[in-house]
C-alpha cells in the first residue's frame, strides 16, 4: 500500500552485496496482465521460483473509496541466475485451494530423507482471523488440508512463521479477544495482539504451546505485537519490532523498536581446541566460531609433568593432527548472565570482517610422536592448523579483543539454561562476559592421580569466553572435592569463578581440552579432546618473518633468526609436507626434511614439489616447517601455510 486504498504491484531487487536496489520488470503472464496490486500477499522462495498467494486488494477503482478484496489467486515468478527475473507465470494446480485470505504465513518445508518440498500457509484475515492450515505439494502442485493435533494456536492474522529444523514456529499476531467460555468471540467485535509462541511438528503435524498469551510485563519474553518481522539464523529465531495495537484506532497504536531472539535448540559441539600460542606456563589457543552462541565453557585435564628430555625435530614418522581453526576473526559478541534480559540499550550490529590477501600462513609447533606438541621453549609458539579466514602473520595473532578471565572477572549473576526469549544487546570487544559455569576437579595438585580416578578422567574449568579465542594460564578447584567425568554439557552446573581456587600451568606438562558452545537454551555438547604441551626452559625459539618466493623452476624460503635463541643456534632445519599413504597418516601431515644448515634460507626443488601434499582443508597450501637447534636441542618449529593458485 503506497496510500490508503493506494495499493502497488512493483516489483524490486536487492543485491545485497552492493546494497544496491533494482526495480524489475518480468513478462507479463499470457493474458497480457500481471498479479493485481495487493496488500498482505505471501512471497516465498523455493530454488529458483518465488510463489505469490493472496493478499488484499482495492476492489473499487476511486481510490478515496476502499473496497476490500480478498484474493485466493496463486503465481509462480521464476529467477534469472544471479539477477533479474524470467517472468509470471499461473500454475496448474489439483485439490481444493486455500480460501481468500490476507495478512497470513506462508513457509516452504523440505523434509530431509525424502527430498520432497511443501509449502504451508497458516492463518490470516477474510472478515475473521483464520486458524486453517493449507499445504502444497510443490512437485504435484496439489493443495490439501491436513489434519493436525495438538493445542491449536488461536486463529490470528499479521503473525509470523519460520522454519527450524522439522518444526514451524508461529509468534504474535492479532488475535480475538477471548470471551466467558475461553472461546473466541463469534462476531470478533473486540481483538488484541499477542505474544504467544507455538510450533507445529511438520512430520508429527501436532501442534504445541511453548508460550500461551501473556498480558504481563515480562523482562523475558517480547511484549504482544502483529505485523513484527521474523528471521532465523541457524536454530535461532530474532523477532523485531511491530505493533502493540493498544487500542483499534491507528492513532493510539504503538510501534515497537525492540530486538529479540530465542534460541530453539542447545548448541552443537565445537570444533577441536587449537593452539596458538605457548610459553612454559601459558597457552593461546582457539577454536573455530560457531554462529549464535553466546560463550564457550573451555575444560582442560591435566597430564602428569613431562620430563625436561631435549627437543628434536620431527621427522618423517612423526605425525602432527590437522584440523580448521577459526573462520572469521576473534570478536565480541552478546553474553547474557541474567534468566531475564532488560530492554536493550543498543542492538548487535553482524561485524564483517576486513578482506585481506598475504602469500603465507605462519603457525608454530613442534609435535612428537605421540601426537602431543613438544614444546621445549620459553617463546610463544602455535601448534599447526588450517584456516578458513584470511591467512595472518604469527604475530598479529594474539590481539586486545581476546576475553582472559582471571579472578578479577566480576561475575553478576548466573546462565541458566532457558528456552526463554532474550533482548539482542551489543558488548563491546572490551567487556568481558559476566557468567558462570561448573568447575569439575579435585582437592589438591592435579596430575596423573585426580585427572584421572576411577578409570574416569577429571574435567577443570578454564572458564566461560565470549570469543573463539583465549589465554589459558591456569584453571579452577573447587574448594571441596567434587569430582565428575560426565561427557554431558547438559549436567553441567553454575559456579562462582571468584570462590574458586585457582592452579597455574607447569613447564613441560600436557594438557588436554575440550570446548562446549553456550546459548540461551544451554550448554551443548562437548567437542573431541585435544592436547598440547607447555614449553621446557632453555631451548630456542621458533625462527620468526618466513617469506616464500617462486621462481620459475624453485621456491626460495628465507627466515629470521628466533627472538629468544637462549644460547648459540647452531643449525637449522626446514621441513615439507608429503604426500602419503600409511595408515597412521590418516588425517595428518607427514614431513620429509628438505635442508639442514646454518644459513637463513633454503631452496626447495621441482622434484621435491612434485611430492608436495596440498592441504586443501581451507584454502589449498603447501605446508613447511623450520626450526631452530642450540646447545639443549631443537626447539619448536614455525609453519608456513603456502596458498596455491586454484587451478
Amino acid at each position: 500500500m503506497v496510500e490508503y486504498a493506494e495499493y502497488n504491484n512493483d516489483l524490486y531487487e536487492l543485491q545485497a552485496s552492493r546494497w544496491l536496489w533494482k526495480k524489475l520488470k518480468p513478462h507479463a503472464l499470457p493474458s497480457g496482465s500481471l498479479p493485481c496490486p495487493r496488500l498482505g500477499h505471501s512471497f516465498s522462495l523455493h530454488g529458483n521460483k518465488c510463489y505469490l498467494f493472496g493478499g488484499l486488494a482495492n476492489e473499487s477503482e476511486d481510490n478515496n473509496n476502499n473496497i476490500p478484496r480478498y484474493l485466493n489467486d496463486f503465481y509462480e515468478l521464476e529467477l534469472r541466475q544471479g539477477s533479474g527475473v524470467v517472468g509470471w507465470t499461473i500454475p496448474q494446480t489439483k485439490g481444493v485451494p486455500p480460501t481468500p485470505r490476507e495478512s497470513h504465513s506462508a513457509v516452504i518445508y523440505s523434509k530431509n530423507d525424502r527430498g520432497k518440498s511443501k509449502l504451508y500457509i497458516f492463518g490470516g484475515m477474510s472478515g475473521c482471523r483464520l486458524s486453517d492450515l493449507w499445504e502444497l505439494d510443490i512437485e504435484t502442485m496439489t493443495w490439501s488440508s491436513p489434519g493436525a493435533k495438538g493445542a491449536f494456536p488461536l486463529p490470528r492474522s499479521l503473525h509470523t512463521a519460520n522454519i527450524i529444523g522439522n518444526r514451524m514456529y508461529i509468534f504474535g499476531g492479532w488475535v480475538p479477544k477471548m470471551s466467558e467460555d475461553d472461546s473466541p468471540s463469534s462476531q470478533e467485535t473486540h481483538w488484541k495482539c499477542t505474544n504467544s509462541f507455538s510450533f507445529l511438528d511438520l512430520d508429527s503435524m501436532e501442534w504445541k504451546a511453548l508460550m500461551t498469551d501473556s498480558s504481563e510485563d515480562r523482562r523475558d519474553w517480547p511484549g504482544p505485537r502483529a505485523g513484527h518481522c521474523a528471521v532465523t539464523v541457524g536454530k535461532r529465531l530474532y523477532i523485531w519490532s511491530g505493533r502493540d495495537g493498544y487500542k483499534k484506532a491507528w492513532n493510539c497504536q504503538v510501534c515497537c523498536k525492540d530486538l529479540w531472539y530465542i534460541d530453539t535448540e542447545k548448541p552443537p559441539p565445537p570444533s577441536l581446541v587449537q593452539l596458538v600460542l605457548a610459553t612454559t606456563n601459558s597457552f593461546h589457543v582457539k577454536w573455530n566460531e560457531l554462529p549464535t552462541v553466546e560463550g564457550y565453557l573451555l575444560q582442560l585435564s591435566p597430564e602428569s609433568p613431562a620430563s625436561t628430555g631435549a627437543g628434536k625435530p620431527a621427522p618423517l614418522s612423526e605425525l602432527s593432527a590437522l584440523s580448521s581453526t577459526i573462520t572469521s576473526t576473534a570478536r565480541a559478541g552478546p553474553l547474557h548472565s541474567q534468566s531475564g534480559l532488560v530492554c536493550p540499550q543498543r542492538f548487535e550490529e553482524a561485524g564483517v570482517d576486513s578482506p585481506a590477501s598475504p602469500e603465507v600462513r605462519v603457525d608454530i609447533c613442534h609435535p612428537n610422536s605421540s601426537g602431543v606438541s613438544n614444546q621445549a621453549s620459553p617463546s610463544m609458539y602455535a601448534q599447526p592448523t588450517a584456516s578458513d579466514h584470511e591467512v595472518v602473520d604469527i604475530k598479529e595473532s594474539l590481539t586486545e579483543k581476546q576475553t582472559i578471565y582471571s579472578e578479577n572477572t566480576e561475575l553478576n549473576g548466573k546462565l541458566k539454561a532457558s528456552s526463554g526469549f532474550k533482548s539482542a544487546v551489543a558488548i563491546s570487544s572490551s567487556e568481558q562476559c559476566t557468567s558462570q559455569a561448573k568447575s569439575i576437579s579435585t582437592n589438591g595438585q592435579p596430575g596423573e592421580q585426580t585427572a584421572v580416578k576411577n578409570g574416569c578422567r577429571q574435567w577443570y574449568d578454564v572458564g566461560i569466553f565470549q570469543s573463539n579465542s583465549a589465554v589459558v594460564t591456569h584453571f579452577f578447584l573447587l574448594p571441596d572435592s567434587n569430582p565428575s567425568s560426565t561427557d554431558k554439557a547438559a549436567d553441567v552446573d553454575l559456579s562462582d569463578y571468584t570462590m574458586l581456587k585457582k592452579h597455574d600451568l607447569c613447564p613441560g606438562s600436557v594438557y588436554r581440552f575440550r570446548l562446549a558452545a553456550i546459548n540461551g537454551h544451554g550448554v551443548g555438547p562437548f567437542s573431541k579432546i585435544s592436547q598440547f604441551k607447555t614449553c621446557i626452559p632453555g631451548f630456542p625459539g621458533a625462527p620468526s618473518s618466513v617469506k616464500v618466493t617462486k621462481s620459475a623452476d624453485c621456491v626460495h624460503i628465507s627466515w629470521e633468526s628466533p627472538s629468544s635463541p637462549t644460547g648459540n643456534i647452531l643449525e637449522y632445519s626446514a621441513y615439507l609436507a608429503i604426500r602419503t599413504s600409511l595408515p597412521e597418516a590418516q588425517n595428518q601431515l607427514a614431513f620429509v626434511k628438505i635442508y639442514s644448515g646454518l644459513e637463513t634460507s633454503c631452496t626447495v626443488t621441482a622434484s621435491q614439489l612434485a611430492n608436495a601434499h596440498v592441504d586443501c582443508s581451507s584454502r589449498p597450501a603447501v605446508v613447511f616447517r623450520i626450526s631452530a637447534k642450540n646447545e639443549k636441542g631443537y626447539g619448536p618449529a614455525i609453519q608456513v601455510r603456502w596458498l596455491q593458485e586454484k587451478s
